[in-house]
């Protein structure tokens, strides 16, 4: 009986390796195999084995505590490009690029359009800021970077989708900054009475006589669970990598994290 509860303790408690997905989409599972093209991975309680592309993944964390990131680039090195006609700018060295910016409910899997340009833009502003700690990059102006990424089919849904190489070269830059937004919402209410009395004596029978009211409002509080994906590129390969959920359970808290990620990467010298 001891060995049997000790077995499914452990059951319970092992440690599950977790597949991030390109889409945001996070699986928690056993990897069993893995190649250059699929990884194959069982369910918790399940034997079954699953077979995923590595092209949909973006990031694998062990149960080891050994993280594995996956750059789509890499995995079209022997293939066409996507973009073969893409037009190419002139580059500018030294120059920084930011991407848009997916911001992803994973809930409903929906892409906020205007979020992510807001945080395009945040990012773009806080490098603007910080432009002596980040000398000898310049920043390429927001307007350049979107334009040539519209006219090249480019935008926050399939922006993924475009090997680095290929971004660097419709851009003109030699450097690219991209970040995620990926978030989860739930909401909780809370109640508060409020009591208020009147007592007046009665002639008669000398009794205390009391009047009470109580008066209870409710109000409801919506909490964002994010999850902020930062990576830097240098010459088409990946310099920094780093994921970070902000402390606070708020609708802005991903700003935060981002300044944090940006002060802590390699392109970023203190003053």
């Amino acid at each position: 009986m001891l060995l049997f509860v000790s077995v499914l303790t452990f059951a319970q408690t092992k440690k599950l390796d977790k597949i991030i997905k390109r889409d945001y989409q996070i699986i928690e599972g056993t990897i069993v195999k893995m190649s250059d093209k699929t990884v194959e991975y069982s369910l918790p309680g399940e034997t079954l084995q699953i077979s995923l592309d590595v092209s949909q993944i973006a990031r694998i964390d062990f149960a080891s505590g050994r993280s594995q990131t996956f750059d789509i680039s890499e995995n079209n090195n022997s293939q066409p490009s996507s973009n073969q006609n893409i037009a190419v700018a002139e580059l500018k060295p030294n120059t920084i690029a930011v991407l848009p910016i997916p911001y992803l409910n994973s809930d409903n899997q929906q892409s906020s359009e205007d979020m992510a340009k807001f945080a395009q833009n945040d990012l773009y502003n806080k490098l603007l800021d910080k432009s002596s700690n980040i000398f000898p990059l310049t920043v390429q102006d927001l307007r350049t970077t979107n334009s040539l990424l519209h006219k090249a089919g480019i935008d926050h849904t399939n922006i993924d989708e475009t090997p680095i190489q290929d971004l660097e070269k419709i851009l003109g830059v030699d450097n690219i900054v991209a970040a995620k937004v990926s978030y989860t919402m739930n909401s909780g209410t809370t109640s508060t009475t409020y009591n208020s009395g009147n007592a007046k004596v009665s002639d008669n029978d000398k009794k205390i006589k009391t009047n009470d009211t109580s008066t209870t409002t409710a109000s409801t509080q919506v909490y964002y669970y994010y999850t902020v994906y930062f990576d830097m590129y240098k010459n088409a390969t990946k310099i920094y990598s780093q994921t970070r959920k902000p402390f606070l359970a708020v609708k802005d808290s991903w700003m935060e994290s981002i300044s944090y990620l940006l002060k802590r990467s390699p392109i970023y010298v203190k003053k």
